[in-house]
């Protein structure tokens, strides 16, 4: 079997939605990370065998979204290019799914891709609006246009926000934010202990970029009309305080909740993307591998506690590559909510019945708290639903390479009832 690679990878500052990338959309902000990645890596796009983008937003206009990432960016029109949804580890997914098929025999070359804009999520209007306008539309005189406007109600001009209903179980039929409140109540977690995680997200992601440790795998972003440079995430606040986090009323459960705006994750655009290879692709193209994915799964779980997913995942991948969490150096666990991951943190050391680890407790068991989300997470840094997940596997590798050491797990629960998980391995060079 081929041994894949993880070459090098680079991604876009990541910007609250309705900043300063509010008019990039999906397939420019996708065009921009995977140009700039090639560039860096002087790699000739013609060379690139295939490029997998996770996306979840897609653009009507642009119904798979990586296809025109790929051309736009010189690929071959002999390449293939196609996209994947498994909703928050739609990037993980885009990744693993290049190492199988590189290992596969199937490839030499992929682009694995991570990208949303959330700021292009688009407003829906009712279906009944929808008939009533074409009604008008096909209306074949002014007469039988006008009767076709009398029919008109007020209601029926009450848009559908798509995020809203993106972020909405129809299973389970409850808000994301709902299932982190009842995570919060089955495992004790208060609303100080949540405020208390997202401000250290806030304080990790803001010394971060005081010390630079996270511009080796930011790439510098220009948007508006004056084409003005983004250089840094928007997002981590300086100023964060537990004061001002108290002071934010729940969102979700408007009454008795613990959930808020201030410890959950932000609604960002961003884009990342990383180049992976055939090991002996990249020795002939004179490329260092970074890294290479040790071990990876996909778990399903209950949709009103996706927030778990990661207990799930976590265990799988690391029983499927005979290795265990303490052995992992760093963790990144992505931020949907503060006590999603402090509950996933108490389901490390008591895993669920249904999870692979409550047989074999020796798989999970307590985290030291130093080694998760080093650099800050999604609460602060943002969550740009699609692109995630890649983030998680580059962070992983770029901080170990930081630090010289050589194994560490990235994984997110995943809307929906699922988990991801991938252990990343540094290759020294």
């Amino acid at each position: 079997m081929a041994t894949a690679v993880i070459v090098d990878g680079i991604r876009t500052p990541f910007v609250k939605a309705g900043g300063p990338l509010t008019d990039v959309d999906a397939p420019e902000l996708g065009r921009m990370v995977v140009r700039e990645l090639l560039d860096r890596n002087n790699f000739d796009p013609l060379a690139v065998d295939e490029l997998i983008a996770g996306n979840v937003a897609s653009p009507a206009d642009s119904a798979n979204v990586a296809r025109v990432i790929a051309l736009r960016c010189g690929m071959s029109q002999a390449s293939i290019a196609h996209t994947v949804n498994r909703n928050c580890a739609s990037g993980m997914e885009s990744v693993t799914e290049a190492v199988a098929k590189i290992e596969a025999g199937e490839a030499g070359c992929i682009v694995a891709l991570g990208v949303d804009s959330m700021s292009n999520i688009p407003v829906f209007w009712k279906k009944r609006f929808a008939e009533k306008l074409f009604s008008v539309v096909k209306g074949r005189s002014p007469l039988q246009k006008l009767g076709a406007i009398t029919r008109f109600r007020p209601s029926d001009f009450q848009p559908q926000i798509g995020i809203e209903m993106g972020l909405k179980d129809p299973y389970s039929g409850l808000m994301m934010g709902d299932t982190a409140e009842k995570l919060a109540r089955e495992y004790d977690i208060s609303r100080e202990e949540q405020d208390a995680f997202a401000l250290r997200s806030h304080q990790r992601a803001v010394e971060a970029w005081k010390e630079d440790r996270l511009s080796n795998q930011t790439m510098t972003a220009y948007a508006g009309k004056k084409a003005n440079p983004i250089e840094q995430d928007i997002g981590p606040r300086d100023n964060q305080s537990l004061t001002a986090l108290s002071k934010l009323k729940p969102y979700f459960d408007r009454r008795w909740g613990t959930v808020t705006v201030g410890n959950s994750c932000q609604v960002t655009d961003g884009g990342v993307a990383l180049l992976i290879m055939e090991e002996e692709t990249a020795k002939i193209h004179g490329l260092q591998p970074l890294g290479r994915i040790r071990g990876s799964a996909y778990a399903g779980c209950d949709p009103a506690r996706m927030g778990l997913g990661p207990v799930y995942a976590s265990a799988k991948a690391l029983k499927s590559s005979g290795m265990k969490l303490s052995e992992m150096e760093l963790v990144e666990i992505n931020e949907a909510f503060a006590a999603q991951v402090l509950a996933c943190l108490k389901g490390f050391e008591n895993p669920p019945q249904d999870c692979a680890a409550y047989e074999d407790r020796t798989l999970l068991g307590p985290l030291d708290q130093e080694k998760l989300n080093v650099n800050g997470g999604a609460i602060a840094l943002g969550h740009p639903v699609g692109a995630t997940g890649a983030r998680l596997v580059l962070t992983a590798l770029r901080e170990l390479e930081r630090r010289n050491q050589r194994v560490g797990l990235a994984t997110l629960c995943v809307g929906g009832g699922q988990g991801a998980a991938v252990i990343v391995e540094r290759i020294a060079a």
